[in-house]
């Protein structure tokens, strides 16, 4: 009569086995194997202190079948997702550690400013193709020591592409030529004289192509946007020698040069349609210089011009620059 209810909880206790597996793993399977040891043990202890067990199939029996299967349930350590009751949550281990607990006033945090630095790839700052560029600048002499030519310097470009324009440009040096003071002097000391020329006004039709463009941060934290080109054309300047050797009979016309110009620029952008623009050019022209010797017929005009050089006019110039229209729209490839 003692072996029906022995039977029972070891069956009980080995249906205990699996549903540890499943919950803990290696390690609930270690505890399951205690548990059943106990579970048999308590289950023998049991047995022997039962007077008249009940029949198999009373209802109280399984009751307390299913109790025990609970109570061993609980004695595995874990729910079914594995997770050990008051265990290691955020919260205990406040509780554990106060000071290893994480304490930061979140509307704080959310009202801090952020100045994170974002690297991505962008768009062009500003789109040069359809739109006219309209430059208005100064300009002076780099490699002249005799004569300076300051001119104010006007240009217009329009974009065929992003990156190819073409375009007109001009110069008036007629009021703003000067003569250095030093060459007055060296010819009145040494008695010796250098030709001089000045310039009227110059014209050339412009190609003008921009292979890069980039950026750089300056003041703080204010990006400039920046590109660097190349502009090259043909045109005409308006020159005649300055009178040195015999001004009193001598006087030169201004005439038109065939002149050849190539330069490079850089145009820095602080709005997406207004730029500063420094630039150098230099135009190349054939220019007939006043002879140094003095004709007996001095007023034979003829005889007032002696060689043809070829002369290289460096010019440095500062422009602004407008686009138009002032605003644009990105067009995506389809």
């Amino acid at each position: 009569m003692k072996s029906s209810p022995i039977g029972l909880l070891v069956a009980v206790a080995l249906g205990i086995i699996p549903a540890q597996s499943w919950a803990a793993g290696k390690a609930g399977k270690a505890a399951a194997a205690k548990d059943t040891k106990a579970a048999a043990d308590s289950a023998g202890a049991a047995a022997d202190a039962t007077p008249a067990p009940a029949p198999a199939g009373d209802a109280p029996v399984g009751g307390d079948t299913a109790a025990g299967a609970d109570a061993a349930g609980d004695t595995g350590g874990g729910d079914e997702n594995g997770t050990v009751p008051g265990g290691s949550g955020l919260e205990d281990i406040c509780k554990i550690d106060p000071a290893a607990c994480p304490n930061l006033d979140m509307d704080k945090e959310a009202a801090r400013p952020l100045k994170e630095q974002i690297f991505a790839v962008q768009q062009a700052f500003a789109l040069r193709v359809r739109r006219a560029e309209l430059q208005l600048g100064w300009s002076f002499s780099l490699n002249d020591q005799f004569v300076n030519h300051p001119a104010p310097v006007l240009a217009f470009n329009y974009y065929i592409t992003n990156v190819l324009a073409i375009g007109l440009n001009g110069a008036y040096y007629q009021p703003f030529n000067v003569d250095q003071k030093f060459n007055a002097q060296v010819r009145r000391a040494a008695r010796v004289a250098v030709p001089l020329t000045e310039y009227q006004w110059a014209a050339a039709l412009n190609f003008t192509y921009v292979p890069a463009y980039g950026k750089f941060a300056g003041f703080g934290d204010f990006i400039f946007h920046y590109d660097a080109y190349v502009v090259g054309g043909v045109g005409a300047l308006s020159v005649r020698p300055i009178p040195i050797i015999d001004p009193d009979n001598r006087n030169f016309k201004f005439e038109p040069k065939l002149a050849f110009n190539a330069g490079i620029g850089l145009r820095i952008f602080f709005s997406r349609w207004f730029a500063i623009i420094p630039e150098v050019r230099d135009y190349v022209f054939n220019d007939k210089l006043e002879n140094l010797a003095v004709d007996p017929v001095p007023t034979k005009s003829s005889t007032w011009y002696g060689e043809t050089s070829l002369t290289n006019n460096v010019q440095a110039q500062v422009s602004a620059a407008i686009f138009l229209p002032f605003s644009f729209d990105y067009r995506l490839p389809k």
